[in-house]
């Protein structure tokens, strides 16, 4: 890449760094919900082979959420807001889930990657717009089978959408009637256990893959990730302050 391509895929991605660590801190996503599209497009950019650029918008992305969710969580954690019972419940299953949706996203075209990211946000923007909020003392629950199971289901996703999980975990646990606040700590914290084996993964499948920018590893761009961690973990902190501060209705519909 000459200098003039990657000047500008540096700005794009300081640029998600700050919105998506925003994001982190507010709603527990892990800031790959914004992450993942500025990178694929400031790749698609850049003339790169358009099998290999969404992987590496996903690998990178999942690279920064392991330090974005350190950020967020522990801000979360400060204000009591993590659920750890249910974070030791659903953690195992989510790692299953992570280890099989980071194999099939390093292994699956980039156009199955982008559809799963599409649909998914969809999906979820609609259910919180329309769904009446369900907080309450005595949040509903599941038996430890169907808990597994949509740790796996979730895990995978989250994978193969390079996103920390809050996407996914936010709306199911505030539809079982968590606390939104609780919903998005505790999808904050989920964000480290999908980040670390997630970036592996998509090391070693892109490892020796021809057509990738400078500076990667497999699919994690290095450079990328050096500009986003800083201050997508710095920005997470203002997030975890504005969720604590305003309505939860407004919580739910920036979501």
């Amino acid at each position: 890449f000459e200098l003039e391509t990657l000047l500008p895929l540096v700005a794009v991605a300081a640029g998600s760094g700050i919105i998506g660590g925003v994001l982190a801190g507010l709603l527990g996503v892990g800031g790959g919900i914004v992450i993942v599209p500025a990178l694929y497009f400031a790749l698609s950019l850049t003339g790169m082979e358009p099998a290999l650029t969404m992987q590496v918008a996903v690998g990178t992305s999942l690279s920064t959420i392991v330090f974005t969710s350190l950020s967020s969580g522990y801000g979360h954690y400060k204000k009591g807001a993590i659920d750890m019972a249910l974070l030791r419940l659903w953690a195992p299953s989510i790692l299953v889930g992570v280890v099989i949706g980071g194999v099939l996203g390093g292994i699956v075209s980039g156009q199955v990657l982008i559809a799963v990211f599409a649909t998914v946000a969809v999906i979820v923007a609609l259910d919180m717009i329309l769904r009446k909020a369900q907080d309450s003392d005595t949040p509903r629950s599941f038996s430890k089978p169907v808990w597994a199971g949509l740790g796996v289901v979730a895990g995978s996703i989250s994978a193969m959408m390079g996103i920390g999980g809050g996407t996914v975990c936010v709306p199911m646990l505030n539809f079982l009637g968590y606390d939104i606040r609780k919903a998005v700590g505790t999808s904050a914290a989920i964000g480290f256990i999908i980040g670390v084996p997630g970036a592996l993964i998509y090391m070693a499948t892109g490892f020796g893959s021809e057509g990738l920018p400078p500076f990667s590893l497999g699919y994690v761009n290095l450079l990328l990730a050096a500009v986003i961690i800083p201050l997508s973990t710095t920005f997470a902190r203002v997030g975890v302050k504005l969720a604590h501060s305003i309505p939860r209705r407004a919580l739910r519909l920036s979501f």
